[in-house]
């Protein structure tokens, strides 16, 4: 059976016909949930236009590709057909944590630059895609991880706080009563507990800086039972791992004192340097395709000292402070916190917190081959249906790259 090979902008036509039926058997299953068969069509027939090379994946141009292409049907199914975009998500994800057995769970965003103020959720904000402050919409994801392959598992769309109040774009967008403001983070939470709700098995999180430095969110995480291997600033106050709090002796009036630890927190930073460049450890994390990839940590246990855990006696939670500290440098360039057990082994710190490679080429892949950003309706149905069938053209391609014999043979739901 043929191979498929994705060219900048998708995959050939001679390369796409050749997985035809197996595209058109992995579209049944996805889109098993719609109850009419001219619908589940559509959504084959949408992420064939989503798979096909060309530059532009927005409805019109992909209609006028594909050979039997219907722009005013692929239009009423993404803009104005009420099906619910939710089942078929939550089919993907279950068959996709069969094929990929995640490492972890990679929680990321990613910034889509739009023009005008009437995108859902469209706002002058940080966008990483541009590298700056920009106006665009954002997507939060948890995506299913390992160094071969990743899959967005579920979406959010982040709605900034000025949306909440401004019924005119609301009304155009038709946003739903119930989406209001929502931090990212803890929409990645609200993502988490989605996954859960769907039976799938808790997996180490891994999350950049942005998600890492919020405290809330280790908390969230923890009392959900989730390991994590977050990035952090290295400025993050902490106490060093044998700190102890001690209790002033009890006058015998007033409040009894509560136990402190008697030296103000530290940072990061400097408890590793306290470590010194001695304790670096060199750790070889994965094959890179020049090679293997390796580079020098650090591992200590420290006691976040900003982490609202306390427990009755004061005492702090002991957690691993890991360090990337290359050669030549008089400092690491990037920290992580991490709750794994106390004899977890450096070599797989450093394996699951620079999991997130993956999810950041498969980011690109997903915006430049399968037309991720390209949506240019304005409404929030239609945003939501067409990151769906996005996410289902990736997963199909996933799928036949992990797959020795071609397309994967459908699995149940």
């Amino acid at each position: 059976m043929a191979t498929i090979e994705l060219q900048d902008h998708g995959i050939r036509a001679v390369d796409l016909a050749a997985q035809r039926a197996g595209l058109v058997a992995f579209a049944e299953e996805m889109y098993g949930s719609l109850t009419r068969c001219d619908q589940r069509a559509k959504g084959e027939q949408y992420v064939r236009g989503l798979l096909l090379e060309g530059r532009r994946k927005s409805i019109q141009p992909m209609a006028a590709r594909l050979p039997d292409g219907d722009e005013q049907g692929l239009q009423q199914f993404i803009t104005d057909s009420p099906w619910d975009d939710l089942p078929v998500r939550r089919r993907l994800a279950r068959r996709m944590t069969k094929e990929i057995k995640p490492a972890g769970w990679v929680v990321d965003d990613t910034g889509l630059p739009k023009d005008g103020r009437w995108s859902p959720g469209v706002g002058h904000q940080y966008c990483g895609a541009l590298g700056k402050t920009a106006n665009c919409q954002v997507l939060v994801s948890v995506n299913a991880v390992t160094d071969r392959a990743s899959c967005p598992l579920d979406w959010r769309l982040f709605l900034p706080a000025a949306w909440d109040d401004d019924e005119e774009r609301r009304g155009r967008a038709k946003i739903p009563d119930d989406v209001c403001h929502r931090a990212k983070w803890q929409l990645a939470l609200d993502i988490i507990d989605e996954l859960f709700a769907w039976g799938l098995e808790r997996q180490v999180v891994q999350a950049d800086g942005g998600y890492g430095d919020i405290t809330a969110f280790r908390v969230g995480l923890e009392t959900r039972e989730l390991e994590y291997v977050v990035q952090v600033k290295a400025t993050t106050s902490a106490q060093p791992g044998d700190a102890v709090p001690v209790t002033r002796v009890y006058g015998g009036s007033g409040r009894p004192p509560a136990a402190r630890y008697p030296d103000a927190a530290s940072n990061l930073r400097d408890l590793i340097l306290a470590a010194g460049r001695d304790s670096a450890q060199a750790v070889c994390w994965r094959d890179g395709d020049r090679g293997p990839l390796h580079g020098d940590f650090v591992a200590l246990r420290v006691r976040p000292a900003n982490d609202a855990q306390r427990d009755d006696d004061g005492v702090l939670p002991e957690r691993w402070l890991l360090a990337e500290w290359p050669a030549g440098k008089d400092a690491p360039v990037k920290y992580w916190l991490s709750n794994l057990p106390a004899d977890t082994p450096i070599g797989r710190l450093v394996q699951l917190a620079k999991l997130r490679w993956r999810v950041e080429h498969d980011y690109r892949e997903l915006k430049q081959c399968l037309g991720l950003d390209h949506y240019e309706g304005r409404s929030y149905r239609g945003l939501h249906h067409h990151l769906t069938c996005v996410t289902v053209a990736h997963a199909f391609l996933t799928c036949c790259r992990l797959s020795r014999d071609g397309p994967p043979q459908t699995a149940a739901a």
